[in-house]
């Protein structure tokens, strides 16, 4: 299709779908570069293809071609330098820096890209493509982590120097590079590089910061070093739910859930593995040593929440993304607390699920993954409890969540003309009060919700 609509061009495939396809890793995303008339050529693809052909405003002379069902794009640009030599050589590394003719021909690898794809090794261009775009040194990062590949030594230390310039990069952009990251299959490894390459404290120092913080003898690593382990913990979940929870029913609504879309071209299980980058991300801050020697962390649910919100804010996530996880943050410790009053009644479960909505099943499943990537004193026997207690609540809260909202026993308009009293905080108690007696099937029709509410304000 692209090879026809683009006959009589000089034209050539470049860039990551020339690497992903020598790689033979599908992508529906293609970049090609033209030497003539960029418009022209975008609107001939579309009009071949039944797709919609648009000018790119953030990359000048650029044009974009989408599939009608959005099913593939093509990025079309102009050649950059005069010639294809010229073009090549200002791209960042060498794997992307090969083009091959639509029209046909030998592939063009002036700077032996394919060699390195052999090698399974990043190696730059020049140190140049990084002080032309900062952000080539976290996608230097991103593709090792994807691809699985090695980074040249020289591209690293020039990664190193020019990582600061991030800063001065659109925060939207290294956004863009950090979920991939986050979301990658090896995504610990990915960070782990970042670290390496100083990009971490230039995306995300609230991250650099938990190095080195310690806590008590029920951890048996620092704040940093925990974090990582529940990140991997969590996308152990994803894969494995079975395996994780212990508990085979729970695997099908769980891999469901976690794969439901939820913002900024994340599922829910991405949601999950940036809650627990940042769930103990106030920990540094809060950090408390009593006077019984012990080491606390007073509130770190609570002013997590806000500096996870901030840190997504700043990468320009969306609302919905920092909502999200803000929430993970401000309720991973619910659960825990929980386990001393096991086992639950109906309305202590109740209580939990409502006040973690709208993520109880979510945030459950960060509560298993703290506790799993906490292995100090006791840790078997209180995995073990903590498990118990995490598949009571999540099996509760995947049904619910999925019979939906139910319409009330009774309306709070009905309600409050029954009792004689008026809307405000009374009559929004009491309907609390028979929601929570219907879930632990106190009540079930109209006429006991109504004597429910009369026997509490009898009561006062």
């Amino acid at each position: 299709m692209l090879r026809e609509a683009l006959a009589g061009e000089r034209a050539w495939l470049v860039g990551g779908a020339l690497r992903d396809r020598l790689l033979g890793r599908p992508t529906p995303d293609l970049d090609v570069v033209v030497d003539g008339d960029v418009r022209r050529a975008a609107r001939s693809l579309g009009r071949g293809a039944g797709g919609a052909s648009f000018e790119l405003s953030d990359q000048f002379g650029a044009w974009r071609v989408v599939a009608r069902d959005r099913s593939w794009q093509v990025d079309i640009t102009p050649l950059q330098g005069g010639s294809l030599e010229a073009d090549l050589a200002q791209r960042d590394l060498t794997v992307n820096a090969m083009a091959e003719p639509l029209s046909g021909g030998e592939l063009v690898d002036p700077h032996g890209g394919a060699g390195d794809l052999d090698r399974k090794r990043l190696r730059m261009v020049s140190a140049d493509a990084f002080v032309a775009d900062p952000l080539r040194t976290l996608r230097v990062a991103r593709l090792a982590t994807e691809l699985g590949f090695e980074i040249d030594p020289d591209t690293a230390a020039a990664v190193r120097v020019h990582a600061p310039g991030l800063a001065g990069t659109a925060q939207e952009r290294v956004f863009t590079e950090l979920r991939r990251i986050v979301s990658a299959d090896a995504a610990v490894r990915g960070l782990a590089l970042m670290d390496e390459l100083d990009l971490v404290s230039a995306v995300l120092p609230e991250l650099s910061a938990l190095r080195g913080v310690e806590q008590n003898p029920y951890h048996h690593r620092d704040v940093h070093g925990h974090t990582l382990e529940v990140l991997q913990a969590s996308i152990d979940i994803e894969r494995d739910p079975a395996a994780a929870l212990g508990d085979e029913a729970l695997a099908a609504p769980v891999r469901a859930l976690l794969a439901e879309p939820l913002a900024d071209e994340l599922t829910r299980g991405g949601g999950l593995r940036f809650g627990a980058l940042l769930h103990d991300i106030a920990k540094p801050r809060t950090r408390t040593e009593l006077p019984d020697g012990r080491i606390g962390f007073p509130h770190h649910d609570e002013q997590g929440a806000e500096m996870a919100r901030a840190a997504l804010s700043r990468l320009r996530a969306s609302d919905r993304l920092r909502s999200h996880v803000a929430a993970l943050t401000r309720h991973h410790l619910r659960l825990g607390f929980l386990v001393h009053d096991m086992p639950l009644d109906r309305h202590e479960l109740y209580r939990y699920l409502l006040k973690t909505e709208p993520v109880e099943a979510d945030v459950t499943l960060l509560s298993v993954a703290d506790r799993l990537a906490t292995r100090g004193r006791k840790a078997d026997e209180a995995i073990a409890r903590h498990l118990e207690l995490a598949r009571q609540v999540l099996a509760e809260a995947l049904v619910r969540r999925a019979a939906g909202p139910q319409p009330p026993l009774v309306r709070g308009d009905e309600l409050a003309a029954e009792l004689g009293i008026a809307r405000g905080p009374e009559l929004g108690e009491l309907m609390t009060q028979i929601a929570e007696a219907r879930f632990a099937g106190e009540v079930s029709t109209r006429e006991e919700a109504l004597a429910l509410a009369k026997a509490v304000r009898g009561a006062r």
